[in-house]
């Protein structure tokens, strides 16, 4: 019987070697890399080429959504299981629209995560108890989309994961950077860095910067790794 292959990503270690230990008791499972920050899990994805990815959506530099994204851009064939700690319907939808095949809470029991693995393996998708194949989990996101399209005054695009480049600028907003200092960092004008804020605020139908920064870390997207960031809105 063939073993299904897969990466473990996770920056706290206690935890990334708690999900280690629980997969090498499963006979048909084996762990062939581990990682504890965005690029390196990329880097040993397309190198290791696992069947299968468990990624923490809050990690250093990418984060887990953005380096499923990557991994569907490149067409790799690994399929990610997103485990986090922020299990609501709202993050499960950006995870499934990155390209995500199973979303799970920290929370989950050992047997019910290799079970989890298990169904993804075999091309299917897992949303709570929800065993899907890609006909219905197409259904599944219309059906909710839709649902939140007639909430909005404002169609266009309400309920898209952010592109890389509005999660670059959101990170540095969470930082507390004006438009100014965030054009000068990623070397765009001034106004661009206007239009992709204006862009996030609509996509997290929040209000203001502070605002979009507060539902950035709480729900993992980003991350500080410095403290004491200022968060009062910039408006230069």
């Amino acid at each position: 019987m063939d073993k299904i292959t897969v990466v473990v990503v996770d920056d706290h270690p206690i935890f990334q070697q708690g999900l280690v230990d629980s997969l090498s008791l499963e006979e048909d499972i084996v762990v062939v890399g581990r990682a504890a920050e965005g690029m390196s899990a990329l880097e040993l994805i397309r190198t290791a080429k696992p069947d299968v990815a468990l990624l923490d959506v809050n990690l250093p530099g990418m984060n887990g959504q953005q380096v499923t994204r990557q991994i569907v851009q490149e067409k790799i064939q690994t399929r990610v299981v997103l485990v986090t700690a922020y299990d609501d319907l709202e993050q499960v939808l950006h995870a499934m629209r990155a390209g995500a095949a199973a979303y799970c809470s920290k929370d989950i029991a050992p047997e019910n995560l290799a079970k989890v693995i298990r169904h993804v393996a075999e091309g299917n998708f897992v949303i709570g108890d929800q065993i899907l194949n890609q006909h219905e989990i197409e259904q599944w996101l219309e059906s909710y989309i839709e649902g939140i399209q007639r909430s909005y005054s404002d169609p266009g695009e309400p309920f898209y994961p952010l592109s890389g480049r509005e999660m670059e600028v959101l990170l540095y907003v969470t930082q507390g950077m004006s438009n100014k200092e965030i054009a000068n960092t990623l070397g765009i004008s001034h106004q661009t860095v206007k239009n992709h804020v204006t862009s996030i605020l609509r996509k997290l139908s929040v209000e203001d910067r502070t605002q979009a920064a507060v539902y950035a870390l709480r729900r993992g997207w980003v991350r500080l790794d410095r403290e004491n960031f200022d968060f009062e809105e910039k408006r230069t």
